[in-house]
């Protein structure tokens, strides 16, 4: 691993109290049967979606990390800080967060079932013999360059950056020992932790300076937004390393990346998932598992990642991101009162506000409701809705000492306008999206994952539709997205199997250390062991002999001519090694 394939920056905890907890928007998932006698339309649940998210742009000599940041709101806003190493000194901005909401929804691996009847004589009783079986369903950056010394302790840091962003105050330090780093540290209100120590030492051997953030002295777990950092380099990388003093087991760590092609780990494994480990019954609700499983087996050894979604960046939705009436200068024009701010913030659908219906408004972005308690306070003893929707009415009650109407157009800008702005441009100028997520404990956390654009891979969905066929005698059929089918007898309990002990949980592993744009290369290979495992089990139960009928046709889950189950009938190969069997 070079130094320059470690110009990186992530998420890297230092301080125990940062959590992981901030709620996800989740979709929706809905499809027409295309046939008759079908027992119900598919159903589907999302795969939890909390952990560790991180967006890269890998551009020509330049990597944009996009990195979500989610504090446990019961957390006390001084207990939160972060140290990322870095190579070189990165430009930083304000990211969106509802580009990571709308990225998360529109990229979420899906699970559900199609419902079909054999038409049999005579038909079959159809009140509801599957009882128990249907689930339920920014372009400017700020800061200031300088080389203030490190307090003028011979073993301290040089503070070569030192600025704010958003409600982030962000310190970039270079040399010194670690014991001066951390005293600079401790001294600057940043928390810090004993057992970063040698991690940190490791990162100065390398000439890494750190970046350390925090939230500023006014900040609030509400005010807390993506931070953007751009830098030089063309291999995104994670370092994860600091992150085990402060994770817990199986921590979820998901990475996105937007650009021309997919993208797949370099000094990772890259695993494909037994697709019979999933719970089909509860549509993916084991999801978590399987991924710990399979990310854990012999010669994954905890070291790799599964891909979600490769595939267009169209599926990101753009709906609330940006708006092209956002101008920062109607606000900043209300020099001697806010007054007629609440009318422009409703104009720019930022804000919905309804007295004779909700004490509370409705903020229409993330952050629009912090920023209206530090500039324009609701006065005591009257509602948010009463005040805001009529703040003339209230003249008297205004508070004009924190009014400031340059700020303010300034903050709305810094936040929301320009963030907003340049994450619609970065997924419209990047046609590609890839979506890859594992799960690691502190225990692996050993080496940084890097990652490199791979152009001859094949595309993965994320919507993944089994079929289940209901037969004459009344036992049942699912046939999973990849064309493997399990028999259910009608006088079994009808729940999804463990199988046997020795079903793997990894389909197909994958060499690390691959050339650029080289097709991945198989290190383990279980189709033939798991169709073997799978034909025994269906034997065992009598399948075979099964009586049929004409089935139900349904439309196909997926695009014309491909399959719903993307990772599992393609095998995020570059080469067809084997034929497998398709729905």
């Amino acid at each position: 691993m070079t130094k320059n394939s470690l110009t990186s920056l992530a998420a890297l905890i230092v301080a125990p109290a940062l959590g992981l907890a901030l709620p996800m928007l989740l979709p929706g998932s809905a499809q027409a049967c295309g046939g008759t006698f079908c027992d119900a339309g598919p159903t589907s649940m999302p795969v939890d979606q909390t952990g560790e998210n991180i967006l890269f742009k890998i551009g020509a000599d330049f990597v944009e990390a996009h990195i979500q940041i989610q504090i446990d709101p019961s957390t006390p806003a001084d207990a939160f800080a972060w140290v990322i190493p870095v190579l070189s000194v990165p430009e930083f901005s304000v990211g969106s967060q509802i580009l990571f909401d709308n990225m998360l929804n529109g990229s979420v691996p899906s699970y559900g079932r199609t419902f079909t009847s054999d038409m049999c004589a005579p038909p079959p009783d159809n009140n509801n013999a599957d009882e128990g079986a249907l689930s339920t369903g920014g372009d400017d950056f700020g800061g200031e360059t300088g080389g203030d010394a490190g307090d003028g302790d011979p073993g301290g840091p040089d503070v070569v950056f030192k600025g704010s962003v958003g409600a982030f105050e962000i310190a970039v330090l270079e040399g010194g020992t670690v014991e001066g780093v951390m005293q600079w540290l401790g001294d600057n209100g940043y928390q810090q932790d004993p057992n970063a120590e040698p991690i940190l030492a490791s990162y100065l051997e390398d000439d890494f300076k750190f970046v350390a953030l925090k939230l500023g002295v006014e900040a609030g777990v509400e005010d807390v937004h993506p931070i953007v950092i751009r830098y030089s380099g063309t291999e995104p990388c994670v370092p994860i390393r600091l992150t085990a003093i402060a994770a817990a087991d199986d921590m979820d760590i998901r990475t996105f990346f937007l650009g021309d092609a997919r993208v797949v780990p370099v000094n990772y494994r890259h695993v494909l998932i037994n697709s019979l480990k999933i719970d089909w019954f509860s549509d993916g609700g084991n999801y978590k598992e399987v991924i710990a499983m399979a990310v854990d087996a012999q010669e994954a050894d905890g070291n790799a990642f599964v891909t979600e979604y490769a595939g267009d960046s169209s599926v990101i939705s753009l709906n609330g991101v940006y708006n092209q009436n956002w101008d920062p200068a109607p606000y900043a024009a209300l020099v001697d009162s806010p007054i007629g701010a609440f009318e422009q913030l409703s104009a720019d659908s930022l804000l919905y506000c309804e007295p004779d219906f909700e004490s509370n408004c409705v903020g229409l972005h993330p952050l629009i409701m912090p920023i209206l308690a530090e500039y324009i306070p609701v006065p005591n003893g009257v509602s948010e809705a009463e005040f805001y929707a009529d703040m003339e009415f209230y003249v008297d009650q205004i508070d004009l000492t924190v009014w400031d109407a340059a700020a303010f157009s300034a903050t709305l800008d810094e936040r929301i306008f320009k963030p907003g702005a340049h994450a619609v441009d970065l997924v419209q100028q990047n046609p590609y999206l890839t979506r890859m997520y594992t799960t690691i404990s502190p225990s692996e956390m050993n080496v940084d994952p890097i990652f490199r654009s791979n152009a001859t891979l094949p595309e993965v969905d994320n919507v993944r539709q089994a079929t289940q066929r209901t037969l004459c005698d009344g036992g049942r059929l699912v046939t999973l997205p990849d064309g493997r089918e399990v028999y259910f007898p009608v006088d079994e309990p009808f729940v999804w199997p463990s199988f046997q002990d020795e079903m793997p949980w990894d389909e197909d592993i994958d060499q690390d250390g691959m050339a650029a744009d080289a097709p991945l290369i198989n290190l383990v290979d279980n189709t033939e062991k798991i169709n073997e495992l799978l034909s025994a089990y269906n034997k065992e139960r009598g399948y075979g002999d099964i009586p049929t009928g004409c089935g139900c046709s349904l439309a196909p889950a997926g695009p014309a001519g491909g399959v719903a189950f993307g990772l599992a009938t393609l095998g995020l190969f570059g080469l067809v090694r084997r034929r497998r069997r398709q729905s």
